[in-house]
């Protein structure tokens, strides 16, 4: 085996791409923070609108830029009817993440951004606009899709929304098509998903957006290729893949039996590893705690919340494999009434702000992303003499 071959590390593995300032993922003694902040912090203290600044603009907003920026994301609600239009268009049996692809590459359309290289690169406004724009019309835009299908109606945002609603409170108020506030508990799930999903370093759909980035392409680009990356089942889709692993299970004995079954066939289990943590993933936790708190209610789902950590236990004694972030943010969705199928753009939401911080960086200091491979096709060869003709 050559030298250049005993290089290559599969899926980038220990590759240092480019420098960030934006999170740091699994550093020893660090642990999971954005622009310096502890996500166990940002989690209990911040809203996700905070967190959403912190990562675009660099610092935690005074009250004034809070202020602000809750006045754009209302704006940014609004769906114009072309883009309805394409809505409805898309059939029901559509994943809802190649909605929120396809929207987005509509509303690009709509409202491009301009692509001039050298402005680009030194005026990022217009992108974080754009980024502003994305993160409050993503919530309306799947469930006016979900709603054109599910319940055979043209979803009017404006009548369920007030000024004042964050973006989680947006959400839930359009899923469920009400007007009064959504219950405390269920908006404190959402909201701190939201902030526990919104970064993670060099993660695939933020190179592949960074990938998009280094060609000067535009934001619409760059975010419908970080949505197009994130609908796998490894990366965001996987929160997705644990609800329907755990949901046709009854009791613990049939949760040790399926991991009995899986781990004898040698199949993954989904929602339990990760690349970069080895010792447990911080948001884990978190995600741990409202999912218990919601199992304690009257109509909360106690046997899933069991369920759940007794799978999670049987996998630490048994493959030494501890639960990440996916596993209890699937029983915490599924307790607020989400559908399965609409955990992942619920990541989307929450992930646009990191993917955007990424791309302000990669056009700051842009080199166009070009890795190389080592070939191991044929040699150098003659065209068999059956090809060898005029084309005249």
């Amino acid at each position: 085996m050559t030298s250049e071959s005993n290089d290559i590390r599969k899926g980038l593995v220990g590759v240092l791409a480019d420098k960030s300032a934006v999170s740091t993922v699994g550093k020893k003694d660090i642990g999971l923070t954005y622009r310096g902040y502890r996500i166990e912090d940002l989690a209990k203290e911040c809203s996700f609108e905070e967190v959403m600044f912190l990562l675009m603009r660099g610092h935690l907003p005074s009250a004034s830029e809070l202020r602000a920026l809750k006045q754009r994301l209302v704006k940014a609600r609004h769906l114009p009817n072309e883009l309805k239009v394409a809505l409805e268009q898309l059939p029901a049996t559509a994943h809802p993440m190649d909605v929120l692809r396809t929207g987005c590459s509509v509303l690009g359309t709509l409202e491009p951004e301009e692509v001039d290289n050298v402005k680009m690169t030194k005026d990022h406004e217009p992108l974080l606009r754009i980024a502003e724009r994305l993160t409050g019309s993503f919530g309306p835009m799947i469930l006016y899709w979900y709603h054109y299908h599910v319940s055979g109606v043209r979803l009017d945002v404006d009548s369920f929304l007030e000024d004042d609603d964050s973006l989680s409170q947006v959400f839930l108020k359009l899923l469920f098509r009400q007007s009064e506030k959504p219950d405390p508990l269920h908006n404190k799930v959402v909201d701190t998903s939201y902030i526990l999903y919104a970064e993670h370093d060099f993660a695939a759909s933020t190179f592949a957006s960074r990938v998009t980035a280094s060609t000067m392409s535009d934001a619409y680009s760059c975010i419908a290729t970080a949505i197009g990356t994130l609908r796998g089942n490894l990366h965001g889709g996987a929160n997705e893949a644990v609800m329907h692993l755990l949901e046709p299970l009854k009791d613990t004995q049939e949760g040790q039996q399926m991991v009995d079954q899986k781990l004898k066939n040698k199949e993954v289990i989904m929602g339990f590893g990760h690349r970069i943590y080895k010792n447990g993933d911080p948001r884990n936790a978190v995600f741990k705690d409202l999912s218990r708190e919601l199992s304690k209610r009257p109509e909360g789902k106690p046997a899933l919340y069991a369920i759940s950590e007794h799978v999670e236990k049987l996998m630490e004694e048994r493959k030494g494999m501890y639960a990440n972030a996916d596993f209890y943010a699937a029983s915490a969705y599924h307790q607020c009434g989400i559908p399965t199928y609409l955990f992942t753009p619920l990541f989307v939401v929450a992930r646009t702000s990191g993917w955007v911080a990424h791309i302000v960086e990669q056009r700051s200091a842009n080199k166009i992303i070009r890795p190389s491979s080592h070939y191991v096709g044929p040699q150098e060869r003659d065209m068999p003499s059956t090809f060898v003709r005029s084309k005249l």
